[in-house]
């Protein structure tokens, strides 16, 4: 089969326009939630949001053929990186997380997503027929294991819980196999009770606590108990812009990065929250579309990686944020404060861009 040239026309505006929406409406909200700090985040993430464009462009405009060709060596990169986290990365909160170059920080395990969906959409191309061997599901569970075994001993469970989705999804695209389901269910019924000992005091607390958010109402479920009371306060239409009294007196922490939706949802009320959820489904609906239309299986695999990785975070974010799930650190796509993940956001969405780009012409 022959490959064409681009199909004018076949740039997907709906997810640039999307993109920019959910990136200005974070913005607006990140301003709202940083005024007791004279909005320096605000500013930093502006800065960020420009970055991240350039980013998009890049990856939209380099083949993703060539940037598949490349896959090993940039997952290796981000291994590396992950390593020198461990090695010479300053402790915040506890975690060993971030790179510092000067006054910039960020972190790998943002751009080490990325990298694996890469890694793995690449290996998915190589497959032939449908279903996947033991010994093919085992290379891709290698593939994710190394840098989620980096990032728990940092320790960064929330950034380590969203790769399990991307391996789903691969797995599941390649074609299930009795045996290799059996085997993926016990390794994951055989590792939860061996990871639990090795999870830090706080990271236990906050599963005890999801089960119980009264066992501790000054700590532990202080965040999750402001969170819904931000949510359900916000009524229809919201308190408006700065009127927010979970977020503009600090009850809520970690209101700009993590928790950003809690003051989305208290400012903004309903609206604002089904306006964003339709932003984020344009997201998603434009990656299988996507994929659906892609004209080689490299092409849907990265796009069905992309939605897998965005699509996780905002499920996990928000289930935290309503207390559906426990808390873990994981920054709500394109909206939460944080250069890294912003960035990574821009390249992953930029690479299903690149697919749509370059589909088959019928």
């Amino acid at each position: 089969m022959a490959f064409q040239a681009p199909i004018r026309g076949s740039f997907d505006w709906g997810l640039v326009a999307a993109t920019a929406a959910l990136v200005i409406l974070g913005l607006l909200m990140l301003y709202s939630a940083t005024v007791s700090e004279n909005h320096e985040p605000f500013r930093k993430q502006l800065t960020w949001a420009g970055i991240a464009a350039v980013v998009l462009v890049a990856a939209v405009a380099s083949p993703y053929h060539f940037l598949a060709s490349a896959a090993f060596p940039i997952y290796l990169a981000t291994l590396a990186l992950l390593g020198l986290v461990l090695a010479v990365g300053p402790e915040i909160r506890g975690a060993h997380s971030w790179l510092r170059f000067g006054p910039v920080s960020f972190q790998p395990a943002e751009v080490a997503k990325v990298a694996t969906v890469l890694l793995l959409a690449t290996h998915m191309s190589e497959k032939q027929g449908f279903g996947l061997s033991l010994k093919q599901a085992g290379k891709m569970a290698l593939i994710v294991a190394l840098p989620v075994g980096l990032i728990l001993l940092q320790p960064d469970l929330g950034s380590a819980l969203v790769f399990f989705p991307i391996l789903g999804v691969m797995v599941f695209l390649a074609g299930l196999r009795w045996r290799v389901v059996v085997v993926l269910l016990l390794t994951v019924v055989v590792a939860v009770p061996l990871l639990w000992p090795h999870l830090k005091s706080y990271q236990q607390e906050r599963v005890l606590t999801f089960f119980h958010p009264e066992r501790d109402p000054q700590g532990a479920g202080w965040q999750v108990m402001q969170s819904r009371i931000a949510v359900g306060s916000g009524g229809f239409m919201g308190k408006g812009i700065g009127g927010g009294s979970q977020g503009q007196l600090n009850f809520l922490p970690d209101r700009h990065t993590d928790f950003i939706f809690s003051v989305l949802a208290e400012e903004t009320g309903f609206a604002g929250v089904v306006t964003a959820l339709f932003l984020y489904g344009v997201l998603l609906y434009s990656c299988l579309v996507t994929a659906r239309t892609a004209r080689d299986r490299l092409g849907a695999s990265i796009s069905m990686g992309v939605a897998a990785l965005i699509g996780s975070q905002i499920i996990i974010n928000i289930g935290v944020i309503l207390g559906l799930m426990p808390t873990a650190g994981i920054p709500l796509p394109l909206m939460s404060y944080g250069g890294s993940s912003l960035v990574s956001c821009a390249a992953a969405l930029g690479l299903v861009l690149n697919v749509r780009m370059r589909c088959l012409v019928n």
